[in-house]
This record gives structure tokens, sequence and C-alpha cells, in this order.
């Protein structure tokens, strides 16, 4: 099994709660992963399971964590089953002291986010676990990774799944998961609505045009959206806001998060079918940002990201707010940055105060300053590992 970054986290969470959340999109390797620190596994979607739990519930509340805190009871697709929150509560308050005894799983946030706002709010802490990240898979060629995506299943592994198993991934989510999550959108508008947002990949969000494209309100299209991101198929980056006396761009930007199913969508199969596409830039900059978030999620930073532009066409790609600094981050899709780059960083960054500069392209040697680098992806994730 693929060694996953995250892992660390959950168990130094287990050791403090009694109770971890792990949330991520379906088919990222949440449960292969809470496989291999439970004593027990039950998948909350089956009947025979939930069965089986209802059976086992008074052994698995007095016996979970008996082991020590490596050793929880998983509870799979969590949402599926409202009914076994309360049970958790009672279970839980019963003996508050006792960490590390159940290991929840969940594939789509809000359902899951209200269930444990209801029974479970501050009883638990909650994970996050993304398809695979750069350090995690060091025999794969980034860039492999870019065109596919980090799924496991998804060709990373085998190339020869990419990009139907994407297809099949998307179409699964739109007929049958969405639905069944509350969305009131019939598939085939879903899938419409997947394409034009694939369209505007890393550009600002205009919710009017899309909702007239689709035939529904500003405030429908909107509401679609927070089912996508719940569902862990797209971000939304808000734009920083801080008190810069300029006119400040006040929408969203929204990238997929996964670069695999973005490319599958936009029907894009290849390396070179990649780099020959006009929105390759915008491609590049979503994976560089998605791997940073994730990197510093699985590490359990508290971070705030965010994007920078103004009227007068002053951008930052990526502004981070972290332990107390900000950074300034700027994604090019170029193996020989300019001098022109980072001036136009330096000015950007010196509205917001960002007193480090990082400049993130394809480049095979850093080059750095006082607050200030340039870099490749792999060599900054290495930077904010040691942090």
């Amino acid at each position: 099994m693929i060694e996953r970054h995250v892992r660390n986290l959950i168990l130094s969470r287990l050791g403090s709660y009694p109770a971890v959340v792990l949330i991520g999109p379906r088919q990222s390797g949440k449960t292969t992963l809470a496989r291999s620190l439970g004593t027990r596994s039950y998948d909350l979607e089956q009947e025979a399971d939930r069965v089986r739990l209802d059976v086992d519930w008074d052994h698995c509340a007095a016996t979970a964590s008996a082991g020590g805190p490596k050793l929880p009871v998983v509870l799979d697709e969590a949402q599926s089953w409202p009914a076994i929150f309360p049970r958790l509560r009672g279970a839980i308050d019963a003996d508050r002291k006792r960490t590390g005894r159940f290991l929840l799983l969940g594939s789509v946030s809000p359902p899951l986010m209200h269930e444990v706002a209801e029974s479970l709010a501050g009883r638990l802490s909650i994970v996050e676990l993304t398809p695979f990240l750069v350090p995690e898979v060091p025999q794969v060629d980034p860039d492999d990774l870019w065109l596919r995506g980090g799924f496991p299943d998804g060709g990373i592994l085998l190339s020869s799944m990419f990009p139907q198993w994407q297809r099949d991934y998307l179409a699964l989510i739109t007929q049958r998961d969405l639905p069944r999550w509350g969305l009131p959108a019939k598939p085939q508008v879903t899938e419409r609505l997947l394409r034009m947002i694939a369209a505007v990949h890393g550009q600002i969000w205009n919710a009017s045009q899309v909702a007239s494209s689709l035939g529904v309100s500003y405030a429908t299209v909107n509401s679609y959206l927070d089912y996508l991101e719940g569902a862990f198929l797209i971000r939304r980056l808000r734009p920083y806001s801080g008190n810069l006396g300029k006119r400040l761009t006040k929408r969203p930007k929204v990238y997929w998060r996964d670069s695999g199913l973005l490319h599958a969508v936009l029907q894009t199969a290849t390396r070179d079918d990649l780099l020959a596409r006009p929105w390759v830039g915008a491609s590049w900059e979503g994976f560089v940002i998605e791997q940073v978030l994730g990197f510093l999620s699985a590490r359990g930073e508290a971070f705030e990201p965010y994007f920078l532009r103004t009227s007068d066409r002053y951008e930052i790609d990526l502004v981070l707010v972290l332990r107390g600094d900000i950074w300034a981050i700027e994604i090019k899709l170029t193996s020989s940055p300019g001098p022109d780059d980072f001036a136009r960083l330096d000015k950007s960054a010196a509205i917001i105060g960002a007193k480090r500069r990082v400049l993130i392209s394809r480049v095979r040697d850093a080059a750095e300053g006082t607050g200030r680098l340039s870099c490749s992806l792999g060599h900054f994730l290495g930077v904010l590992a040691a942090l």
C-alpha cells in the first residue's frame, strides 16, 4: 500500500479525540487507508453492514479503542445512515476520556457535516484526504500526475485506465450520487454544468452567464455549485479582501480539484494534446494550487487560501495566510521565467504586504533570496515540509 501523508495526522488526532472524520472524494483511498488503521470496518451504504453493526453495536461501543488509539472502529460512508450519529454521541459521552474509538469516512461534505454539527460537535476532529500528492508517488512523473489526476484507480498507477475511468466516475457521481445527496438538477443538466465549469477553469466565476446558458436562475446555479464543492469536485478560491484601498474583484475563481477529471471532461488524453490546448496554463495553475493546499492539509496546517486581482490588473494566483505570514505565490507554465515575472510578482505582493514571494514554474534549479524564491513545485513542497 502506498503510504499516505495524512496517515500520521489521523493517528495524531485519534490520540487526542474520541473520533475522527476522514472526508474526501469517492475513490481517493479513504477505505484502504482506514482499514489499515482500524479493527473492524462497516460500509454504511450497505444494508447488510448496517444490520451487522446494529447487532455488534454494544460490543463495538464497549471495546472500541481497547487496543489503543491506533485501533478504531471504521464507519465508512457515515452520511448514508444518519441514525448512527446519536448512537455515536451516546457511546462517546459515556466515556469522554477514551480516545481513538471511531474513524468515520465520508464522500460528501454537507450532509456529513450537518450530522456532525448536530450530534458530535466537540467530540471529534475532521481530516481531509485528497487524491495522490506528488511526494506520495515519487516513482510517477509529476507530468503524468498532472495529466491523469491523482485518483489511485484513475490511471496514475495503470495508465490504460485514463480517461475512461474518469468518465465512468463522473457518470456515477452525476447520475446516482449527487441526486441522492440532494442536488435537484437532472443528470443531463449537471453534465452540462460540469462541461461549462471545465471551460472556465481558473477564471472568475460568472454565475449569471452560466445560469443563462442552463436556463436557471443565478441563485440556482450557485446552489448547484455548493453540491459540487461538497462532493470535492470543484474548489471556489475566494478573493483576498484586505483593507488595500483598491477596488478588488469580489467573485471567486472556480477550479476543478482533480486535473484528471478536468482533462477527461475536456477530452484531453495525452501529454502532447494537453500542451497544445489554449487553456493549458490554467490547468497547470489549478494542479499546482491543489497540490500545495492538499499538502498543507495533510500536514494539519491551519491556512487560508485566496487569490488577488485588482481593478488596475495587479494579480497573484495564490495568496496563503500561513503561520502568521502572507505568502504571494505566482504560477507559471514555463521552464525559463524571466526577471519581468518576478518584478510583477513583487509589485503585487507589496500591495498586500506579503514578505514571502514565490514563483513556481518548471525550472530545474531553485534560486533564492531574502523572502524571494523561484523554484519547481516539488522544491516548494519541500520548503513547506521544512517549516
